[in-house]
């Protein structure tokens, strides 16, 4: 059956200048899933990433794995939410109205919980029908923009194949959300909880997607107790 892996990205550099780079522990994980893919039999026919760096690298370090060197194909409908973007222009509308969201930027968001509490509220009012701000991408151009990239890659590699989508964790949650034909609104709840380097399967045919499963990575979880080491991050 044909199939495909969606990974997101390894650890980037939360906190520092470039936040669009692998840390140190972002580059293990990448390289110790392209080993258990690779150990557990997954022969990539195609790869494809996003055009930034982590999920670039990410590719890079995973399919090392692999027993042949496989071209990854570009394309920037694989990107990441553009959240900067968001903070800038959208976040000024949700403080308007969420009291709640306003007292949480006033203690700073150099905390990561603090501010994926920030990027939720602001997610989720950039997919409700109030969201017209045409600074920004729109969630309809977005989201249309991934399914569109999704149906090439099932058309353009055909039946019997097994591919690999390094990507970051909105596009996979839009992804999740759209085989599962749930509306924009939901797909908030899968971007929280992707973990770096974790692995969501699809299996498709020519006219057929399904979901196999979801945000997998029991791999590192045990390597963790293994290695004697933490490997499995939100971020």
């Amino acid at each position: 059956m044909a199939s495909i892996y969606l990974i997101r990205h390894g650890q980037a550099s939360f906190g520092a200048e470039n936040y669009d780079e692998l840390s140190a522990l972002g580059r293990l994980q990448a390289k110790l899933t392209g080993e258990y893919l690779a150990r557990t039999g997954v022969v990539f026919d195609a790869a494809y990433s996003g055009s930034l760096e982590r999920q670039k690298d990410t590719a890079a370090l995973a399919l090392e794995g692999q027993a042949a060197p496989i071209p990854v194909i570009e394309d920037a409908r694989l990107d990441e939410v553009r959240n900067d973007e968001h903070l800038e222009y959208l976040l000024p509308k949700v403080l308007e109205t969420r009291p709640d969201i306003k007292a949480i930027v006033d203690q700073g968001l150099d905390s990561s919980k603090r501010f994926q509490k920030v990027i939720e509220a602001v997610f989720n009012y950039w997919v409700s029908p109030d969201c017209d701000e045409p600074a920004i991408q729109s969630w309809k151009d977005y989201s249309e923009g991934v399914h569109s990239m999704l149906e090439d890659i099932v058309r353009n590699q055909g039946g019997g194949k097994t591919v690999g989508v390094f990507t970051s964790g909105g596009t996979i949650a839009t992804l999740t959300a759209a085989v599962l034909k749930l509306p924009g609104s939901a797909t908030y709840q899968f971007y929280e909880p992707v973990f770096n380097c974790s692995v969501t399967q699809l299996f498709y045919s020519a006219d057929r997607i399904s979901l196999s499963y979801f945000n997998d990575c029991s791999f590192l979880r045990e390597l963790s107790v293994s290695r004697g080491e933490k490997l499995v991050t939100y971020r």
